[in-house]
């Protein structure tokens, strides 16, 4: 159904079921794992925006997120893989179409349940937020001053992720996600994140129950920024993981692939190949070695979230 944002949700794919991975995993075959219809929220269910004390609040240790992959080509075209319980990625399933005119998307986990219940998108400049299955609402205007739009899951503290946003200054900014698809004001987090070439995360990479992200620079060092669970400051001081990342094209994270618990990242190389680097637990050394999960084609996608 068209819109007003030009895009279009019809046969969108659904977020991954704990039971269809389980099924996956017990099945003997290599068949597609099952993904669960969408199912439009009811507004009597819909959670309300949470209380500004609880921005504070402590994280609680959860299993990591379990969402698909997607990825948009450069016809707006949207595809979905979901992890297919042997540490790789089922054929893909057409999820979508109208995106040629979005520059950034990203998955939102409003529950805290570990699977994402729709994106944010940013498009002509408008950040929207789409429900899975439904028609886009906006949440603001103003957002084309941002060059990388990313939820990284719930860095400030309530149980709904939240938004980093950093603009051509480098400045980093965080918006507190109210649980419903909207946002508060942003908040400064620091300056020289123009540095950084890559930013990714979804989940915790040192097993503290604090959600952490990780960020490529200019001459391909890949640095752990660890969690704080306070939106004021919500990272410590970066420490080094490794070096040779420039290699890379692109970072993503969308929570556990390997299904293992722990929150993995995905490398895409110059020459389309795909790679699975899972996660730890263990802050010094946060990923195994690169695992091949794609062996070419995938550079077809602009975007992968």
């Amino acid at each position: 159904m068209a819109n007003s944002s030009g895009l279009n949700t019809t046969g969108i794919l659904s977020r991954v079921t704990v039971a269809a991975i389980t099924a996956a995993l017990v099945a003997t075959t290599t068949s597609a794992v099952a993904a669960e219809a969408p199912k439009p929220r009811s507004a009597d269910t819909a959670q309300s925006a949470p209380a500004a004390s609880t921005f504070n609040a402590p994280a609680a240790a959860a299993e990591a997120p379990l969402n698909a992959l997607y990825g948009v080509d450069s016809t707006g075209f949207m595809y979905g893989y979901t992890p297919n319980g042997q540490g790789g990625l089922d054929t893909r399933l057409f999820s979508g179409s109208g995106w040629e005119y979005t520059k950034q998307i990203t998955q939102v986990d409003h529950n805290a349940d570990g699977r994402s219940d729709g994106v944010w998108a940013v498009t002509n400049g408008s950040l929207e937020y789409l429900q899975w299955g439904e028609d886009p609402a906006r949440v603001g205007g103003g957002w084309g001053i941002y060059n990388k739009v990313i939820s990284t899951g719930n860095l400030g503290g309530a149980a709904a992720d939240d938004l980093l946003a950093r603009d051509n200054a480098g400045k980093l900014y965080i918006y507190l996600g109210y649980g419903n698809g909207k946002v508060t004001g942003r908040t400064l987090v620091g300056a020289g994140w123009g540095s950084y070439t890559q930013i990714a995360g979804n989940g915790d990479l040192n097993n503290d129950g604090k959600a952490d992200i990780v960020a490529r620079d200019g001459a391909g060092i890949l640095w752990l920024y660890k969690g704080t669970g306070n939106y004021k400051a919500p990272f410590q001081t970066r420490t080094k993981i490794g070096a040779g990342w420039n290699a890379f094209n692109s970072l993503v994270t969308v929570g556990d692939i390997d299904l293992d618990g722990i929150t993995d990242m995905i490398a895409r190389d110059k020459a389309g190949k795909l790679y699975r680097y899972s996660g730890t637990g263990i802050a010094s050394a946060p990923f195994k070695p690169k695992a091949v999960i794609g062996t070419g084609g995938w550079n077809t996608y602009r975007l992968m979230f």
